[in-house]
């Protein structure tokens, strides 16, 4: 789907700071000083992804002089900071526009760049899916992995968003699979593979390549991919934990404009009636749909967009379910991402090695 928008992006630039506040920026890996420019420089009414785009070139610059002069690890974290810096450059745009396709090429390309100088590297994968192909990033750790975590998105953090996470699984002995899934990141923009789809079949696909470099696969949903994560969990048997990070069971069109038009661009369409249409045809099923697999639920209190009601569907479906909560926690616990990271990543290393140990293995 594509329409015209200006360069300054399409909201007003106090809807862009609260769909990207700093809890968010920092959760996906910009460097604090960045996200304090960006406030300045948005605030004297340069536009959101000019603003954010010179931030990522300044990284990219300080990354080139650091791998010109052999400084491999400084290089590695200055383009990680450039592809977050990009990362938001291309959320001021919510349909896919020339300007959003450029924004997240480049942070693709920063993160390739990264890739080649992580160690160990960084793999891209392309993932055959019906006639076209899904993308993603793998991260192996140095040893045998115990288990392999598929994370994902929803509408707007997709793939190399999650690397801060992919880090706490990565340390803890777990291949990750950064996936960009329909509807999400060049597996749309680029392959054109878009919601309407057979989600719970996609990320099984996943599943399919994270099996091929570990015993055990896991899914790690954020956002409205929570809700891909829970219902690929109860249609494939093979996954064997699951996590769910703020997501409705059952997705409602919400009111909020940013919400709206990102639905439409999964979908392709800005048609209300058939976004919520397909929106019911995704949905986790109560009464149908079951969880084997041990199941843990992450619920913030001061959520806007997702209530513990809205996620009460996973649990009670669950033969083996973890709820945690965090009082004061932003939409996929932004504002305690350390925390909140670290629990999982421990979590899915407890769940893997209890099933390599033969306990609590999927039926």
């Amino acid at each position: 789907m594509t329409e015209t928008q200006t360069s300054n992006g399409n909201a007003p630039i106090e809807a862009l700071w609260r769909a990207m506040p700093v809890t968010r920026m920092l959760d996906c890996g910009v460097d604090y000083a960045d996200a304090l420019t960006m406030q300045r420089r948005t605030a004297e009414g340069i536009a959101w992804d000019e603003a954010a785009e010179a931030l990522a070139e300044a990284q990219l610059e300080r990354a080139r002089t650091a791998e010109r002069g052999g400084h491999r690890v400084s290089a590695f974290e200055a383009y990680r900071a450039a592809a977050a810096d990009l990362l938001f450059a291309q959320m001021a745009f919510n349909f896919d526009t020339v300007r959003k396709s450029s924004l997240y090429a480049a942070f693709t390309d920063a993160v390739a760049h990264a890739a080649a100088l992580a160690d160990p590297p960084w793999h891209r994968v392309d993932i055959p899916f019906g006639e076209g192909r899904m993308n993603g990033w793998l991260l192996r750790p140095a040893t045998a992995p115990i288990g392999a975590v598929v994370v994902f998105g929803g509408q707007s953090g997709w793939g190399a968003a999650y690397l801060p996470q992919a880090d706490a699984l990565v340390r803890r002995g777990m291949a990750v699979l950064l996936a960009e899934g329909p509807g999400q990141g060049e597996t749309r923009l680029r392959n054109g593979i878009l919601l309407d789809v057979d989600v719970r079949a996609a990320y099984s696909a996943f599943v399919d390549h994270a099996l091929t470099v570990a015993p055990r696969a896991g899914l790690w949903g954020n956002s409205l991919g929570g809700l891909y994560a829970a219902t690929t969990a109860a249609a494939d048997a093979r996954v064997s934990a699951v996590c769910v990070n703020s997501a409705p069971a059952q997705p409602r069109l919400q009111r909020f404009r940013t919400f709206a038009e990102q639905a439409a661009a999964m979908l392709g369409t800005s048609d209300a009636d058939a976004i919520q249409d397909n929106f019911d045809r995704i949905a986790f099923r109560p009464g149908v749909d079951r969880i084997r697999c041990p199941l843990l639920v992450l619920h913030g209190e001061a959520d806007p967009i997702v209530q513990l009601e809205h996620q009460q569907p996973f649990l009670d479906a669950a033969d083996d379910a973890t709820l945690r909560v965090w009082e004061d926690g932003e939409h996929t616990i932004y504002n305690h991402a350390r925390e909140r990271t670290a629990y999982v990543a421990d979590w899915f290393a407890g769940e893997f090695s209890k099933q390599q140990r033969g306990k609590g293995s999927v039926q």
